[in-house]
Parts: C-alpha cells; sequence; structure tokens
C-alpha cells in the first residue's frame, strides 16, 4: 500500500505538483503508511539521476515515464534504503501490472531489470542528483564546480529536524545543540509526540532560517514588524525576546498557522492580514524582519520535489518583488532603525545582488556586519551579508541555503 502511494506522489510531481500539495493520494492509508510513503516518494526524488544510470544500464531503450517511475522506486528502495530484493521486485512487478495494458505488457521487464539492479556494484559512488539547468547556471557563475557537487550532494542527503527552544526551556533528549543556538534531532522523529511540544517549549525551524531573528538582535520592548511573517518562526523568536511583534502576511489561512504557533508557545503578537506593500503601521517600527518571498531554492534538501515542479519561470519578478518590499520596508522603519532582509535562496540575484542594488538606490543606507555565535568568517559575503549553503555543516548534516543581511537606515 505504501509503495502505491509513493507512486501517486511521484506521478503527481511529474504532473507540476508540489509533494505538500497531494496529501489527498495518501488520504484512504493508515497513517503508518502514509508517512512510508512520503519517504518513499522523497528519497525516490533525491536518487533520481543515481537510479536512472543503474537502469540505463540494464534496458535497451528509455522506459514509457510511469514504468520508469516504477523502476526508480524500485531501485532506490533497495540500493539506497536496503530493503529486501524479493519483496521490493514483487511489488514493482504488481505496480506495473496496474498501470494498465502498458503496465501489463513492461511487468516482466520490470522484473527482469530490478533482479539486476539488485546485485548492481557502485551504487554509492554515482553522482548525485544533478540540480536542473535553470538552476544550475546561475550557480555555475556564483561557484565552482567542486562547490556546486557539493551542494548537491548535500541535497541528497535530505535533512534532520531542527529546534528553536525558547529561552529557559529545555530541549527534547537526544538533540544535538548546533553552534548558533538551534538544535538538531536525527533519524525519524514524530513531532507532536516529542517532550515539551505540547508545552509549547520549542518550535521546528532549520538552523539556517533561525538566523535572521537572531541577526536582527531584537530587544525587550522594541515595536518589530515580521512582514511575510508565515509560518511564523520568526514571529515566535521574535516575540519569546519580549519585543512587541506585529506579524503580517497577505494570508489569512497562513496567518492562521502563524496563530496556532504562537498559542501552542504560549507567546503572542499582533497579526494583520495585508499587503506588505501597501501597509504602513500608525507608528515607525524599531526593525523589521523581511523573510522574503523568493524562489525556495535553498530549501531542496528538505522539498526534493522543488526542482521537478519549478522551471526558473517567475524567477525575474520575483526579484523585483523582493526589491519593492526592501524599498517599502526601509520607507515605514524609523531612522536609525535597522532592517534585515533575508531569502531561502541559493541564487546571488536573490540575496547579494539585492543588497548591492538597495546600497545604491539609498544614499547612506549602511550593511552591519553580522556578529553571531556559531557563524564562520567565510560565510561572510563582500558586501556585509551571510551566505548560507546546504554543503556548510556536512558532517552535522548541513543546512539550508539562505541569505541575509542587516541594513541600518540613516538617523
Amino acid at each position: 500500500m505504501a509503495r502505491k502511494g509513493a507512486l501517486r506522489l511521484i506521478q503527481g510531481v511529474r504532473e507540476g505538483r508540489a509533494l505538500s500539495d497531494l496529501s489527498d493520494a495518501l488520504r484512504a492509508l493508515p497513517v503508518a503508511d502514509q508517512a512510508r510513503a512520503a519517504r518513499l516518494a522523497a528519497e525516490t526524488l533525491r536518487h533520481q539521476g543515481r537510479a536512472d544510470a543503474v537502469i540505463a544500464r540494464l534496458v535497451a531503450r528509455n522506459p514509457a515515464p510511469q514504468i520508469a517511475d516504477v523502476l526508480r522506486l524500485g531501485v532506490v528502495e533497495m540500493l539506497e534504503l536496503g530493503a529486501p530484493a524479493h519483496g521490493v521486485v514483487g511489488a514493482a512487478v504488481d505496480l506495473a501490472r496496474g498501470l494498465g495494458k502498458r503496465g501489463q505488457a513492461a511487468a516482466g521487464m520490470v522484473n527482469a531489470v530490478l533482479r539486476k539492479a539488485s546485485a548492481c556494484q557502485g551504487w554509492a559512488d554515482l553522482p548525485p542528483q544533478r540540480l536542473p539547468e535553470w538552476l544550475r547556471e546561475p550557480l555555475a557563475h556564483a561557484y565552482d564546480a567542486a562547490t556546486l557537487l557539493a551542494i548537491e550532494a548535500a541535497h541528497q542527503q535530505g535533512a534532520p529536524l531542527d529546534l528553536t527552544v525558547k529561552p529557559g526551556a529545555t530541549p527534547p533528549p537526544g538533540a544535538e545543540a548546533l553552534p548558533t543556538g538551534s538544535f538538531r534531532l536525527h533519524g525519524p522523529v514524530h513531532v507532536s509526540a516529542l517532550p515539551g511540544y505540547d508545552a509549547g517549549d520549542w518550535w521546528v525551524q532549520d538552523a539556517a532560517a533561525a538566523l535572521p531573528a537572531r541577526l536582527l538582535d531584537p530587544q525587550p520592548g522594541e515595536r518589530i514588524v515580521d512582514l511575510c511573517a508565515a509560518p511564523g518562526g520568526k514571529t515566535l523568536q521574535l516575540a519569546a525576546a519580549g519585543a512587541q511583534v506585529t506579524a503580517l502576511d497577505i494570508s489569512d489561512a497562513r496567518l492562521r498557522r502563524v496563530t496556532e504557533n504562537l498559542t501552542r508557545c504560549r507567546l503572542s503578537a499582533d497579526l494583520v492580514a495585508a499587503d506588505a506593500l501597501d501597509w504602513r503601521p500608525a507608528t515607525a517600527p524599531d526593525a523589521i524582519l523581511l523573510d522574503a518571498p523568493c524562489s525556495a531554492t535553498g530549501t531542496i534538501r528538505r522539498h526534493p520535489d522543488l526542482p521537478f515542479i519549478r522551471d526558473g519561470h517567475g524567477i525575474a519578478e520575483l526579484i523585483a518583488l523582493q526589491a519593492a518590499m526592501l524599498d517599502h520596508a526601509l520607507s515605514i522603519l524609523r531612522p536609525g532603525g535597522r532592517l534585515v532582509f533575508a531569502t531561502c535562496s541559493l541564487i546571488p540575484d536573490e540575496g547579494e545582488v539585492q543588497i548591492d542594488e538597495a546600497l545604491a538606490r539609498h544614499p547612506g543606507l549602511m550593511v552591519e556586519r553580522p556578529d553571531l555565535p556559531g557563524i564562520d568568517p567565510a560565510w561572510i559575503t563582500e558586501e556585509g551579508g551571510l551566505r548560507l549553503r546546504p554543503d556548510y555543516w556536512a558532517d552535522r548534516g548541513g543546512m539550508d541555503g539562505f541569505y541575509m543581511a542587516r541594513l541600518r537606515k540613516p538617523g
């Protein structure tokens, strides 16, 4: 059942839908099978390039797309996840037969190919899933070939679970303390069953995503606006520091999620549903956190479907939106106030270039170089921002790709 659900998810991604939007495809499965199906689908997408390399050695011509997905699922389950070959092969044959006449005709081929694949050597030596060209091209201008390969290898490894813990609270047992102040859990985790979840002692937040709020350095009593606040991790950080937080998002539905997170963690903030380009506060805030809409290319280790459902279309519009939001945020910030601009993107045009151009547009605007615990000086960029990459902390499980910079408005 889980394998059939995984195949539905993979085929949904081929149709352009995100894994997070495909929960209906698993609704009929028991909860345990839903989790297993989601994991199988994600691992198959992470390792598709390696699986295709194995399959290509064993077939005379490329299989039809649905049959190729059955073969990929089988190869990854055997060679990456270590499942016994006899069970995987039999299940794959059944999956193929369930695909109609074409699948029934291909069942014998699926059986033969996967039996041979189970004995393949050198799986660990195959190169990781290659980034799509629409993303690889801009990154190739920013990084050398070895760095690109390291980023791709980090994506293939997936991501552990990171937590931000409220001041004075205790992290769950077994959580690793990270140099920047986050905590990390490895292996499969049932989040809501962990100690401290119901008490609101912590929330799930990648270690890289936790740094923009720390870079802003919120102080008790300060008026701080979190633009584009949902799902609320940074709002929680600001509120936990004692700031008077206004959390703004354009979506009422997304703000409801912020409300749920604030309630569980016993924190408070003023929530506003509005367009960040139009909204103006009654009183100019002391600080603003702008985690701007972006390509989300820094989150591929968590979202292996992203390279398959995006084609680079719309990134130019996102870059223009980021610049407009940054200009508007500066216009509502009090003189002498500070603003952190952040994007969970690997593309320099959504990070370093945005800050260079903002400095050119706004005379007197300054970048304040980061001075945070656990930060490697090599992560600090020429203009004074902080560039994080998935291959950083490779021995600890990596981090999301992020860019952030703290700006000081002229007094």
